[in-house]
C-alpha cells in the first residue's frame, strides 16, 4: 500500500478544520479473554455510553484474516466527494507486524452509493464518512482477543482495562421496539424492469442492477441490532459504523476489495436463487446451470476485470475463481474472484476511483448503467450498494458491498434490495429476489431472527 507522509500518521483534528500528524508505533498483546463478540460489543457500547465517548465500531466474520476488528471508540466524519477517496489512503509506514494477522488500527468508515449519482440524488446519511482509530480489539481466527494500537503510550494500560471490562457482567439489552418495514410498491419496480430490458433490447447495455427500498422506524441501539443480525445470520462482511450522523448496520456476505500491498482482489456476487434449508442442494445445482444467472455473473466478472485493469500491471489480471455457488442466508449465490496486481505507486484512492462503485451494483457498462439506474430508480439508493471497511497501515484495505445493509438515521431505517437485470429477466420474478433477499433481515428488525434460522447454512421455507 502506498504510505503517506513517512513515520506520520494523518488524524482529524477535533473540528476537523486540519489534519494533524503524531508519530506512530505498532504494539500487540494478547488479551486473558473469552468473550463473545456480541458480547463484546455491547460492552464497548455501554463504555462509550457511559463516559461520553463516541460509539464502537466493528467489522465482523472475515476481515484481514480474523474473526472480528473492533473499534473501542471512533469518531466517524462526513468526508466530501473528493476527501472520500483521499482520506483512507493517508497512512503511514509501519514495520512489519511480529504478531500474525495485526491490524493495528487504520481508518474505518464508508463510501456511499450516492457519491456516484447525480447532483443532489442524496439519502439520509452523509455520502461518506471516515474515522481514524489509534487501537482496536481483534479476535483472530484462533479465537484469541489482542488489543493493538498505533502510536500509543499506554497500550499496557488500555490492555489492562479492556481485560477487566472484557471479563465482567455483560450490560442487559435494552432492545428495540420490532418493526416492519413497509414495501415498496411492486408495480413500480416492475415498470423500471421493463425499462431496463427495453434498454437492453435496444443495444444500450447488457445488464443494469435496478434497485428498490424498504422502510421503518428503528426505536434502539444501532450496536444492538447488529450484534443480533450477526448472531442470526452469521454474515462475512459484516460492519458497523455510526455517529452523530446516524448508523450503518451492514450485514453483507460480499468482498467489494481486499488489498494487501501491491496484491487486490475482488470477489463480486452475481446470481441468485432461494435456499430453503442446508440440504438444499437442488436450487444450487439449478442455480449454477442458470443460463440467465450465469451469464449475469460473467458480464460482472469481466467488468470488475476491466476495473481493476485501469490501475494493474498489464497482464496481471486473473481469475482464480469463477461461477461458485455460495450460501448466505436464505440464498443461494454465484460468486467468482478476480485478482491482480497494481502498479508501481498506484495509492488506495487511484483504486478506489477505479473500481466504485461496486461492479455487481451497477452493471455494463458501467457508465451506462449508471445513467439507466439514475433514470429509472425513483429513489437514492444512499449507502446501500457503496462499501463499507477499513484501511489499516499494517494489514492493508478491505471493504464490502454495502448490500443487505440497514441505514438508520432520525428514527427512521431504510433498507435497499435489488437485483441484475438481464435480457432474459422477468419483472415478477425480479421482484420476488428483491423479498427473498430482504426477508432475513426483516426477521431480525421484527425480533423474530431466532424461530426464522438462516445462518450461512440454514435457509428459508
Amino acid at each position: 500500500m502506498q504510505a503517506g507522509p513517512p513515520e506520520a500518521i494523518p488524524v482529524f483534528s477535533a473540528d476537523r478544520a486540519a489534519l494533524q500528524y503524531e508519530a506512530v508505533r505498532l504494539d500487540c498483546v494478547r488479551l486473558d479473554v473469552s468473550a463473545s463478540v456480541d458480547q463484546v460489543v455491547a460492552l464497548l457500547d455501554a463504555r462509550a455510553r457511559r463516559r461520553g465517548l463516541p460509539p464502537p465500531a466493528a467489522l465482523t466474520g472475515v476481515w484481514f484474516g480474523s474473526r472480528a476488528v473492533l473499534a473501542p471508540s471512533v469518531r466517524l466524519a462526513p468526508a466530501g466527494s473528493h476527501d472520500a477517496y483521499e482520506v483512507p489512503a493517508r497512512v503511514p509506514h509501519v514495520a512489519p507486524a511480529r504478531e500474525k494477522g495485526a491490524v493495528g488500527g487504520g481508518w474505518l468508515g464508508y463510501l456511499g452509493y450516492d457519491l456516484a449519482a447525480p447532483p443532489g440524488a442524496r439519502g439520509r446519511l452523509p455520502a461518506a464518512a471516515w474515522g481514524w482509530a489509534d487501537h482496536v480489539l481483534r479476535l483472530d481466527a484462533d479465537g484469541c482477543w489482542w488489543l493493538e494500537s498505533l502510536g500509543r503510550d499506554d497500550t499496557a494500560e488500555l490492555a489492562a482495562e479492556f481485560t477487566a471490562l472484557l471479563t465482567g457482567p455483560a450490560p442487559a439489552p435494552t432492545g428495540w421496539t420490532p418493526a416492519v418495514l413497509r414495501r415498496p410498491d411492486e408495480a413500480t419496480h416492475a415498470k423500471a424492469v421493463r425499462a431496463c430490458l427495453e434498454a437492453i433490447s435496444a443495444g444500450e447495455l447488457y445488464q443494469a442492477n435496478i434497485c428498490t427500498r424498504f422502510t421503518g422506524t428503528f426505536d434502539g441501539r444501532p450496536a444492538e441490532l447488529f450484534a443480533a443480525g450477526v448472531t442470526a445470520l452469521q454474515p462475512r462482511r459484516a460492519a458497523l459504523l455510526s455517529g452523530d450522523w446516524g448508523a450503518v448496520v451492514s450485514l453483507s456476505p460480499e468482498l467489494f476489495l481486499s488489498r494487501r500491498g501491491r496484491t487486490v482482489h475482488s470477489t463480486p456476487i452475481k446470481g441468485t436463487l432461494p435456499r430453503r434449508g442446508p440440504a438444499d442442494d437442488a436450487n444450487a445445482g439449478k442455480l449454477r446451470r442458470s443460463v440467465k444467472d450465469v451469464a449475469e455473473n460473467v458480464m460482472i466478472t469481466d467488468l470488475v476485470r476491466n476495473d481493476l485493469g485501469r490501475v494493474a500491471v498489464v497482464g496481471s489480471v486473473t481469475v482464480p475463481e469463477l461461477l461458485r455457488v455460495r450460501p448466505a442466508p436464505g440464498v443461494w449465490h454465484l460468486e467468482s474472484t478476480v485478482r491482480a496486481t497494481v502498479r508501481e505507486g498506484c495509492t488506495d484512492a487511484d483504486l478506489l476511483r477505479a473500481a466504485f462503485p461496486p461492479g455487481s451494483v451497477t452493471g455494463a457498462p458501467k457508465l451506462r448503467a449508471l445513467e439507466v439506474i439514475a433514470d429509472l430508480e425513483i429513489a437514492p439508493r444512499g449507502v446501500y450498494c457503496g462499501a463499507v471497511g477499513m484501511v489499516s497501515p499494517v494489514a492493508g484495505l478491505e471493504l464490502n458491498v454495502a448490500i443487505r445493509t440497514f441505514e438508520l438515521c432520525s428514527g427512521v431505517v431504510e433498507l435497499g434490495v435489488g437485483g441484475g437485470i438481464t435480457a432474459s429477466s422477468d419483472p415478477e420474478l425480479e421482484w420476488q429476489e428483491c423479498l427473498y433477499k430482504a426477508a432475513p433481515l426483516e426477521s431480525v428488525l421484527a425480533r423474530d431472527a431466532g424461530n426464522f434460522g438462516c445462518g450461512p447454512d440454514v435457509g428459508f421455507g
